[in-house]
């Protein structure tokens, strides 16, 4: 009795087709028990694993329970009448009695799975599920059977319970459906706000319907943090983590076993003298080899914690690589099945709903693999930076040396990202070979070994594209040098945008920058050249491939005829293998740049780890808190000794001060006694907690109050009293939030004495029992340093009781200390209280005698030249004998960087350098800003959000048309078009080729057809590379135009925008928004009109084949549309989120590296993890919605595709009479293809809304309002103007910006040519507003200036400036030659630079140097001291020689002597010329004919020196302060 039909004329040539009646009581109902059983073993299995806690008995549950037992029962039924009637004598085949029996038990075995997972929490189960899916799926067809054979019924008993048995597993699958109540006492905490995926159904975790919700949320309005869900736990770093951490343990310790091993067997033969011909060496090598064997491996612990979960994700791929070539054999079927003019309508029905059975299968199974890969690849990430973070506490300084910050933050940013991107590709490696060969093996089977020519067209491709792919790195390295050039260039330009205008040399600036934009645009045109070819090549070779090959199979043969069957499985399987050969080289590729990244963590990972026994914490009870006996330590255990023979005791409560000179190990020993040394010999025990201050504080990037309880809970009284004793309370008022004050990254906003203070005051407040402080005092000034020692660390301060070490060099506190500790050289060369080692004479003397004198001098410095050292440091006065004394320049560089940006953002244009003392002092602690800097923040905050929320306008794809050239835009549409077409017309070609073979009339025009087919591809390809050409050059003419008037407007711009805007804001347009038209936003319009076009020629074709179909477009576009804007809305935002939260991951971890001693000797290691740990979790948690969505869409895309594929292959099996089989073939082979582009399409869409914005922001910029015109065509004043150099003010008043007050009020005076006039007054009284008045950088509000007859409101600005010089009060120097510094547009002969080189005293410097008059400045003049810097401004205004100089007298920057030099060159120099000049000290302008005394934007007094001082007016009074009166 044989299973399967013989007759196929029952079951597929009869209009009412039937299985065997055999059939369908053996395999049919055998499927579903058959996996059942499979699966439960390992299903049981995992539940005993994943216990969840039980769920109640719910009704739901109780129904399931009971139909599951009525199921048994009424399989049973069937097997007991079967007995009875063996006994009634009556013989069954032995099928009644196994069937029954087997489908019984299964319902047993369901019924039990019900209520295990009950017991172990499962709210819905998709093993039941698939059953239940079976089970009704296969009884469809008996349930068919038994209605139309109904009249025929000879076994009643047998039909009513085969009824109750469809009716109860249809009822049972439906309530599967349905999800159970949560288990109760389960170990999970509730979840304010839980991932909804935890408690979904099976169905809705396949359709990720759970998403929804946000999708909706994130539609209504822009989403936000607090709308986020909470990580799954499993993917949390408290899980991930020691995970894998324990695996790498786990790798270490087998190594180390192995190392032991290898150590025992080397120490063997030598132990015992055994006969072994090994020689020693031959024993060295084979040991070396071993040993070289085993490094633990940082791989095999990453497979061993992710390995098991990606594997399910394997599976997946597995399957849904097998499904994928189901659709090409039911597509054989089906124009088979349109061939066959006698075949029955429901088997093509069938076929087509088959189709999209299978295709919406492999839609759920890819997605699911997808999910699987994409959460391993987040476990990784979390895994690797929480691993990476945990090592930088605990790495040696000398594994600490041998890797920079930038290089660690680099492992953890960069490097955990590319495993993350491999994660999803890895599948690829064998699910690609897989591919292929399943392809070329059905290709086989349908054309023969003339597949061979195909395939060698595809290999022959990979070279080609792996060459340009070479190519193209090669020019992307090259062009972001230029980039990088161009914005350094940028940047420096902007920061000295007021030295430009005043010297009118914008011009000369914008043509650099121009040299470096063409160069850049050059880069970028050759690569959209080869990226134009690689399209090219993407598109038309499946087009080549099938080509070759049809040509082949035809010309091979006679008797081979290409007929619709063979010809469109052929391409739809072509289809399949483009993917996986396009793949493959990228593949490879990531696994490359990841396999360098594995090694680059694994040997950060494998670094020496400080001991953490070296110190020995206990308390014994010794009268010593601190002792060290016979100490000597290294910074790495190769290097010589640093400390060399300590020994230390420090009795408990007392002061310790180590003195000595600079370098000789005072800070290497407060090190070691933290235990951050090598120790190589000798022992260090300390008793209780240590509270530690580093030499230079250590602030994190939060409030002041967290910076100094560092985690201890808050206690007013305690927090107030160390507030005072630190001295910070004055400076608690200055700041604008009080404790509460943000502090910037490394205490940017705190002066260099208030962070040491900070330093301090957290140490006081941390209340431990010793107390190491590294000099602490040197930070600060001198009176605040005493304050400090006798509140805090002196005999009375607030740690009298504590043992202190004290590491100092201030002088003054030597004798209040109970012991003095002298270190020379790495040795401790004597200790004891201050008189016993005054009366020894020893090295403390000599230190004393050294010191003494400069201490003197030093604190008469202070009182008498307050003014000059103040100005030189915004920080203390005392900072001159540090051991940072190297890091000094730049952290004071830094400083006055960050408090020129201040300036310039402050309202008030006037340098804050020239406030009077009274009000410096208060502001010193803390430069004008941060207040201001905020509250630029919020505003800048707020601008960048409104631009990007919600949809783009239309205008601005108008706008980006424009720049691309209307016409372009147009015709570049127009060639896409018009490939398409001829993509169309070569397929449909095909078409109609296929037919031939029906009508017999093959071989006579087959050279014919195939010449046809070849030049409408070939045309094709041509067509796609004139388009992407096309395309590359209105790409550049666009990222030309944008960039081009954005400078334009950037160079016109008035000064006042300069000093309201940020210059970060308009850098961040130079770079990261041109960045964005040059490249990113190109690449994605190719990809949309590709996807576009597409998708427009399938429903083309099919609405061509089978025209009813049009019905069917119009609710599957509304459908598609629907889901895009929800997606776009939604993606855009979680994006925005997640590269929101991802910057503050790495700023706290280079901010703990470089705290590390700090949190370590507090012991503060478990709270900066668990504060590192979620950061990345915050990142995740926007991150996982964001996986998800591109899930969520893809399935929901892929089902529209799917129910196109339906669509199709329905219509054509109903108009099959009318269709040839060729464009059956046509219309569904295209339907297979359209979800990958419907997919993309709607990606492309939402890439090309976030990036069009960047064409909105830099037009906003490019259309700022602009200043004068720089050049007026008639009203050009002659070239040798101003002949005498008269100035005159009519009535002249003038404002900074619209709505402010007037700086200057109807000022009128007359200045001969030749007068040298000096303008003085208080801060803000408007001397600068003068200055910047003659130059047009302030426009009048009133009155005018006229200058030699001319009234400068008419000229060019250009005219203007270029015949006025002015030394500004800041030298501001530009990266390039110091040529090109002097003179930009080289007027002038190198003569008569020298010659200005000498007058302004500097030739000898330049002469010295190799490079002479091209010697490089670096940026901002760095490679200068400040006093030079001045004078090569002195030299700019000699080289230029107007009749007219403006003088802005510099106040800090230069000494005394550099001063004089200027003041006697100009007076020999611009002996005949107007000279004004903004005097600060008062001496300089005693000999001026006239001088200015402005009051409150007035003139007060307008006279010659010594008529001001007869009057006894303002001027007198300040002479008189300055002491010249």
């Amino acid at each position: 009795m044989l299973v399967f039909p013989q007759d196929s004329n029952l079951t597929k040539h009869t209009d009412l087709p039937d299985l065997p009646a055999c059939f369908q009581l053996s395999v049919l109902p055998w499927t579903p028990c058959i996996y059942l059983w499979l699966t439960s073993p390992f299903y049981i299995l995992y539940l005993k694993r994943n216990n969840r806690g039980y769920i109640m008995m719910s009704i739901l549950n109780r129904i399931k329970t009971v139909l599951g037992l009525i199921l048994w029962i009424v399989c049973w039924t069937d097997l007991f009448s079967s007995f009875h009637e063996m006994s009634q004598n009556q013989s069954k085949p032995p099928i009644y009695f196994v069937t029954p029996l087997i489908v019984g038990m299964t319902m047993l075995l369901a019924t039990f799975l019900i209520q295990y997972e009950r017991l172990k929490g499962v709210q819905s189960s998709g093993v039941l599920f698939i059953f239940w899916t079976i089970s009704v799926l296969c009884a469809i067809v008996p349930f068919r059977s038994k209605i139309m054979y109904q009249n025929g019924v000879e076994d009643k008993l047998r039909t009513t319970t085969f009824y109750n048995y469809f009716g109860l597993t249809l009822i049972q699958l439906i309530l599967s459906c349905f999800n159970e109540t949560p288990p109760l006492f389960s170990s999970v905490v509730p979840d304010p706000n839980a991932c909804p995926e935890i408690t979904a159904g099976f169905l809705s975790k396949m359709t990720f319907w759970w998403f929804t919700s946000m999708a909706i949320k994130g539609y209504k309005s822009p989403l936000e943090n607090k709308d986020l869900w909470s990580l799954n736990k499993q993917d949390s770093s408290e899980l991930v983590v020691p995970n894998l951490l324990n695996e790498w343990e786990v790798e270490k310790s087998k190594a180390q076993s192995v190392k032991e091993q290898a150590a025992f067997r080397k120490a063997g033969p030598d132990a015992e003298p055994n006969h072994v011909s090994v020689s020693p060496e031959e024993e060295e090598v084979l040991l070396s080899k071993r040993k070289e064997v085993r490094q633990p491996s940082f791989l095999r612990a990453l497979l061993r914690a992710f390995g098991p979960y990606f594997l399910i994700g394997s599976a997946f791929k597995l399957l849904q690589d097998l499904i994928t070539f189901v659709n090409p054999q039911l597509l054989r079927m089906l124009i088979d099945f349109t061939k066959q003019s006698n075949a029955p309508l429901w088997w093509g029905y069938s076929l087509a709903f088959m189709m999209f059975g299978t295709s919406l299968l492999q839609t759920l199974i890819l997605h699911q693999h997808f999910q699987y890969c994409f959460v391993t690849g987040m476990r990784l990430r979390s895994g690797i930076i929480g691993a990476i973070y945990r090592k930088s506490l605990v790495i040696t300084n000398e594994a600490k040396r041998s890797s920079t910050v930038g290089e660690v933050v680099n492992l953890m940013s960069v490097d955990a990202q590319r495993f993350m991107d491999l994660t999803t590709f890895l599948n690829m490696l064998w699910s690609a070979p897989l591919q292929i060969i399943l392809a070329l093996f059905f290709l086989w089977r349908n054309l023969g070994p003339s597949v061979l020519a195909g395939v060698a067209v595809m290999v022959l491709l990979i070279p080609f594209n792996a060459f340009i792919a070479m190519k193209t790195r090669t020019y992307q390295v090259e062009q972001m040098k230029h980039k990088d050039d161009r914005i350094k260039l940028m940047n420096e330009i902007l920061n000295g945008i007021k030295v430009l205008k005043l010297y009118a040399w914008e011009v000369s600036f914008k043509e650099k920058i121009l040299q470096i934009r063409q160069k850049e645009l050059t880069v970028l045109r050759k690569t959209a050249y080869l990226s134009a070819l690689s399209t090219m090549a993407w598109t038309s070779a499946p087009f080549m491939v099938a080509l070759t090959t049809f040509a082949v199979y035809v010309t091979v043969d006679e008797s081979n005829v290409l007929d619709a069957e063979k010809a469109f499985v052929s391409l739809s399987l072509f289809n399949i293998l483009r993917f996986p050969l396009n793949m493959l080289p990228q593949v490879i590729s990531s696994i490359v740049q990841a396999s360098v990244s594995l090694k680059r963590i694994q040997d950060f990972l494998s670094h020496d780890e400080l001991d953490p026994e070296s110190v020995d914490r206990r308390n014994n009870a010794s009268e010593y808190a601190v002792s060290v006996v016979n100490g000597t330590f290294s910074w790495a255990k190769q290097d010589q000794a640093t400390l060399d023979n300590i020994n230390v005791m420090v009795p408990q409560g007392s002061l310790l001060a180590v003195v000595g000179h600079v370098g000789c190990g005072k800070t290497s020993l407060v090190s070691a006694l933290l235990g951050e040394m090598e120790k190589q010999e000798g022992q260090i025990s300390i008793r209780g907690s240590v509270a530690y201050v580093p030499q230079q504080a250590w602030i994190q990037n939060a409030t002041l109050r967290d910076n100094i309880l560092f985690g201890r809970p808050y206690v007013e009284q305690k927090y107030r009293c160390v507030l005072e004793a630190c001295a910070l309370t004055p400076d608690l008022e200055v700041l604008p939030g009080g404790d509460q004050t943000e502090i910037g990254e490394k205490g940017i906003n705190l002066s260099g004495g208030q962070r040491q203070r900070v330093s301090l005051a957290r140490a006081l407040y941390s209340d431990a029992d010793v107390y190491l402080l590294d000099d602490p005092l040197s930070a600060v000034d001198a009176h605040v340093a005493k304050h400090i020692f006798d509140k805090v660390i002196g005999p009375e301060g607030a740690l009298k009781g504590k043992t202190r070490i004290l590491v100092t060099h201030g002088i003054s506190f030597l004798p209040q200390v109970d012991n003095i500790l002298v270190m020379v050289d790495g040795r401790v060369s004597e200790m004891g209280s201050y008189q016993d080692l005054l009366k020894q004479n020893g090295a403390f003397a000599e230190f004393l005698r050294n010191y003494s004198l400069e201490d003197i001098i030093e604190d008469d410095e202070v009182t008498v030249h307050f003014d000059t050292v103040e100005e030189e440091f915004p920080e203390d006065a005392l900072s001159n004998h540090t051991d940072m004394v190297d890091n000094e320049p730049v952290v004071n560089e830094a400083r006055r960087q960050f408090m020129r940006q201040m300036s310039i953002m402050s309202n008030d244009l006037e340098n804050p350098k020239k406030m009077s003392r009274r009000r410096r002092c208060s502001e010193r602690k803390h430069p004008e800003s941060p207040t201001e800097k905020k509250e630029l923040k919020v505003d800048k905050l707020i601008q960048a959000e409104t631009t990007e929320t919600g949809r783009v306008k239309f205008k601005v794809y108008w706008e980006y048309a424009k720049a691309v050239g209307p016409f372009l835009s147009l015709f570049i549409c127009f060639l896409y078009g018009c490939q398409s077409a001829s993509a169309i017309g070569a397929n449909f070609w095909l078409s109609e080729w296929t037919n031939d073979a029906q009508h017999n009339r093959t071989q006579d025009q087959v050279s014919m057809r195939v010449g046809v087919y070849a030049a409408l591809g070939i045309s094709q390809g041509v067509l796609v590379m004139f388009s992407s050409f096309t395309l590359a050059l209105g790409k550049i003419q666009a990222a030309r135009k944008l960039h081009q008037t954005l400078l334009d407007n950037k160079f016109h711009t008035p000064q006042s925008f300069f000093d309201t805007t940020p210059i970060g804001r308009i850098i961040n347009r130079f770079s990261k928004d041109i960045y964005v038209i040059d490249e990113v936003l190109p690449s994605t319009i190719l990809m949309f009109l590709g996807t576009f076009f597409a998708s427009v020629s399938t429903m083309i074709v099919i609405i061509c084949s089978t025209p009813i179909f049009a019905l069917v477009i119009g609710p599957l576009a509304l459908i598609y549309v629907f889901v895009q804007r929800f997606y776009v809305a939604t993606s855009r935002q979680l994006k925005r989120l997640e590269s929101v939260s991802r910057s503050p991951i790495y700023s706290h971890f280079s901010e703990t590296i470089t705290g590390t001693s700090v949190i370590r000797a507090y012991g503060r290691n478990a709270a900066f993890v668990l504060m590192s740990d979620m950061k990345v979790d915050e990142n995740q948690k926007s991150y996982y919605p964001g996986i998800v969505s591109n899930r969520w869409l893809g399935v929901r895309i892929e089902f529209i595709g799917n129910c196109i594929v339906l669509f199709a292959a329905l219509f054509a099996v109903i108009g099959k009479d009318k269709l040839s089989p060729g464009l059956v073939g046509l219309s569904v082979s295209y339907a297979l293809q359209v979800t990958m582009s419907l997919n993309w399409m709607v990606r492309m869409t939402s890439d090309l809304e976030s990036n069009i914005v960047a064409v909105e922001r830099v037009k906003e910029y490019s259309e700022t309002q602009t200043e004068a015109p720089w050049i007026v065509k008639d009203k050009q004043p002659p070239p040798d103007w101003p002949p005498k150099g008269d100035v005159e003010f009519v009535d002249y008043s003038v404002r900074y910006r619209e709505g402010l007050d007037l700086v200057l009020r109807n000022i009128s005076l007359k200045v001969k040519g030749g007068e040298k006039i000096g303008i003085v007054g208080r801060t803000g009284a408007g001397k600068s507003s003068m200055t910047l008045c003659l130059f047009r950088l302030l426009e009048a509000a009133d009155g005018e200036i006229v200058i030699d007859e001319v009234k400068i409101s008419e000229i060019g600005l250009h005219d203007l400036r270029s015949k006025l010089t002015i030394i500004p009060q800041e030298p501001v120097l530009f990266s390039g030659t110091l040529r090109m510094n002097l003179d930009p547009f080289e007027k002038y002969s190198d003569e008569e630079v020298w010659k200005v080189l000498e007058l302004s005293h500097l030739k000898k410097f330049v002469s010295n140097q190799t490079s002479k008059l091209e010697l490089e400045c670096s940026e901002g003049g760095e490679n200068l001291s400040v006093g030079q810097r001045q004078l090569v401004c002195l030299a700019r205004a000699l080289l230029r020689k107007t009749r007219i100089l403006v003088l802005d007298e510099a106040t800090a920057a230069v000494d005394l002597e550099t001063d004089d030099l200027i003041q006697s060159t100009i007076r020999t120099q611009f002996e005949d010329c107007t000279v004004f000049t903004i005097a600060h000290r008062l001496n300089t302008i005693m000999d001026y004919t006239r001088v200015l005394v402005l009051d409150k934007g007035q003139i007060a007094e307008f006279d010659t020196p010594t008529n001001l001082i007869a009057q006894k007016g303002i001027f007198y009074g300040m002479a008189k302060d300055a002491g010249l009166a």
